[in-house]
This record gives C-alpha cells, structure tokens and sequence, in this order.
C-alpha cells in the first residue's frame, strides 16, 4: 500500500521493528515505552518528508551523477585501473595458470599475430621477442607501432607476451612473435586483400606454428570474392601445417554465423564467455552450413568450436596513457586465450619429444581439432556441439593431456 499519510510507530518489545499507523491513531502509551506519553509520540516517525526530496530532487541528483560518470570515465578510468583485478579469472578458469605453473612460457614456438600493430614503448614488451613486423596499411615497414587508436593490437598482443612488470601478465611471453598491420585504425576486418596479405607473409616469410586472428566480418561484409580472399590465404596456412585461430565475432546472438576467417573449416574459432562461466551476451553463433562448400559442418569443425574468457579482460594499452592497461571484451580477448593455450601446449610436447613441429604436416590441425572438442566443458548440461558455445569452454590442461595421447599419430 502507498505510505503517504502515514507514521511509522515503533513496537515497546523491539524498537527496530516499526508498524504503519495513521497520524491520528492513539498509539502506545508512554509507559509501554518507559517514557512519557509527549515523548512516545516523538518517537514516531512521518514517512511524507521523504517524498519531496526523492522527487524531483533525488532523480534530477542521480540522473546528473550518471551523465557526469560517463563524460569523466576517460579521466576516471586510468585511476582506478591499477586498483582493479587483473582477470586472474580468466587465467584460472581456462587452464593457463596451471600451464604457466609448470615453468611453460612459449619458448620456441612461433606466434603471428594480424592486427593493427603493437606499441613497443609500453613497458611490459621492453625484452619481448619480436623476429618480423611487416605493415600492410600504410607499407611503413621500419616503424613498429599500432595504428589504431583503441590499442587494439597492443591489447592482443600483450595477452600473449606482456613480461608482467604492471598488473598483468602475458600468457606466452617468450614466444617468437610477428607483428603484421592487417587492419587500419577502423579496427575491423576492413580491407580483405591487406588481411590476406598478411596471413600469407606469415606463412611464407616468417614459417610460423600459430597465426592469432582477432578480426573478421560477415562472409558478405564486401563480396564473397573479398572473403574468400582472405580464406584462400587461411587455407594456405592450414596446409602448410600451421594453426589459424580465429575470433568467432561479436554479432552474437542473432547473426546468421561466425566471422570471416572463423567460418573457414579447419580454422579455430572461438567465441567468448564471461566470469560467471556462461557465453559471453555477443558472442556470435555459428550456421550448420559451410558458406564455402554449401555442405553441412561436422565434427570437430563445427562453430565455433570453442568459448575462452572474452569479458573484462585486463591488457596492455598505450604507452601514453597513465597506468598503460585497460578492459576490453569481445572475442577478440578469446581468441588470445586460445592461441597461448596451443602455444604453451606445443612448447610442452616439443620439449619432451612427444611432437615435432619443424616439419609441414596438416595433419596435425585435425588432430589438435579433435583433441580441442573432446576436452571442452560443457555448458549448462550441453551434449554435443552447441551453436552459441561450441564444444564447450577452454580447459588447455586437458587439451593439452589429449593432444599427447594422439602424438603417435603426427
């Protein structure tokens, strides 16, 4: 019922416990109280006085209290970022910490990385090891940066080799790592022939294991021709032996499939989920068509085929801003928690002469595929493959134990 007009009047037996009464009701005695009958009618309280201020002035306060939040969280938000958690979440709940914690650092494997390029003053990549960066944009091929004014390279690549000297650390830091400016500051997909491009330099000029794509649009975004460009130079790495993971997208959940070059059949494709262990609210679903053959997609390259952390991750951003680390969110974010996961898993198995991967063999991406769907967690009760969350969630310590029970077959 409405409290106007009304007065809350505590109870003698417990003055926390208040009773609405109208003002001219008669009440308890002073003596219930142990006070006299003037002061047992102060102790009563007018809930009225309260609406007033509520509104209009209690809204007015808080709408301006918003409006001032967001036209300061550019300013706010460099504050506040070193207090905050660095997604140690994300590194427990998929499986990394427990590969770090076994001395693993991506040592020996090869990484290439296609984006919008990296900041190399940012503290954390001070002794990273980086052997090539080629740029496809503007063909400015001496000067190592990052074109894009989200960092959105920098961000990727410090979830891979950031050293740790901030409040985060990378997953592979000591992996070789090639920079290739794929993307413009637009930070999508964009040009297709440049993202091609890219790929194959990372295929033919620095032999990579792992090419890491956090990119991608709709298999129409220009032409089919445009994506297929961009997938016949994805099938080309695949060939030749080496993993393509890619972001499923962040059009999720009503689009019609996973992004370009995340569609393609051999291709990792990961979509996201958060810190409550569910797909990411964006994450994008994938067809049961194949857009390439028109044929039905099936095990293990269903898609996606995998979710890793993708919500509130911490990174390294430029090194202009003060402390150089931000969120993001997205499949992009996933996508990295994939491909450090292969590399500390490749590292491992080489070392120990399970595996070898100095020499081409593709297939070596089925049975990696293989072993990436058979150790997913599943979802919510999941059996099978899920078009929002594949086989499941990232678990690299099981992917890693099933990939070594196929070595002989490498």
């Amino acid at each position: 019922m409405p409290l106007d007009g009304v007065e809350l009047m505590p109870e003698p037996a417990d003055s926390a416990i208040f009773t609405a009464v109208d003002p001219n009701a008669e009440g308890y005695s002073g003596d219930a109280y142990g006070v006299s009958d003037e002061a047992a009618k102060k102790l009563r309280r007018p809930v009225t006085t309260l609406q007033p201020f509520i509104w209009p002035y209690g809204a007015v306060g808080a709408s301006a209290s918003i409006i001032i939040m967001i036209l300061l969280w550019p300013m706010i938000q460099p504050l506040i970022t070193a207090y905050l958690p660095a997604s140690g979440w994300a590194y427990e709940s998929s499986g990394v910490d427990d590969l770090r914690d076994e001395g693993l650092d991506g040592s020996g494997i090869k990484v290439c990385v296609v984006d919008t390029g990296i900041d190399p003053k940012h503290p954390d990549f001070r002794d990273m090891n980086l052997v090539g960066f080629r740029d496809f944009y503007s063909f400015d091929h001496g000067t190592v940066r990052d074109v894009s004014q989200s960092n959105h390279g920098t961000a990727m690549a410090g979830l891979l080799v950031a050293k740790g000297s901030g409040p985060m650390r990378g997953m592979a830091p000591n992996v070789e790592l090639s920079i290739a400016i794929g993307l413009g500051p637009e930070g999508t997909t964009g040009n297709s022939v440049r993202v091609a491009d890219a790929i194959q330099w990372c295929r033919v000029s620095q032999q990579v294991n792992i090419i890491s794509l956090s990119l991608g649009g709709p298999f129409e975004a220009t032409s089919q021709i445009a994506s297929r460009s961009v997938a016949g130079a994805v099938e080309d790495a695949l060939d030749a032996g080496i993993f393509v993971v890619a972001a499923a997208g962040n059009a999720g959940p009503h689009n019609s499939d996973v992004s370009t070059p995340a569609n393609v059949n051999r291709v990792i494709s990961v979509g996201a989920y958060d810190r409550f262990m569910t797909p990411w609210s964006n994450t994008s679903i994938g067809s049961q068509i194949d857009p390439y053959s028109e044929t039905t997609r099936e095990w293990p390259n269903q898609k996606p085929e995998i979710l890793a952390p993708g919500a509130y991750i911490l990174s390294t951003v430029s090194s202009d801003k003060s402390p150089p680390y931000a969120y993001s969110t997205g499949t992009s974010d996933a996508t990295l928690f994939v491909t450090g996961s292969l590399a500390l898993i490749l590292q491992d198995l080489s070392q120990r002469k399970i595996v070898n991967i100095s020499t081409p063999n593709d297939n070596r991406i089925d049975l990696v595929k293989q072993a990436l769907a058979e150790s997913a967690n599943p979802i919510g009760g999941q059996i099978g493959h899920d078009d929002r969350s594949g086989y499941g969630m990232l678990d690299a310590v099981e992917w890693r134990d099933m990939v070594e029970s196929s070595a002989d077959q490498w």
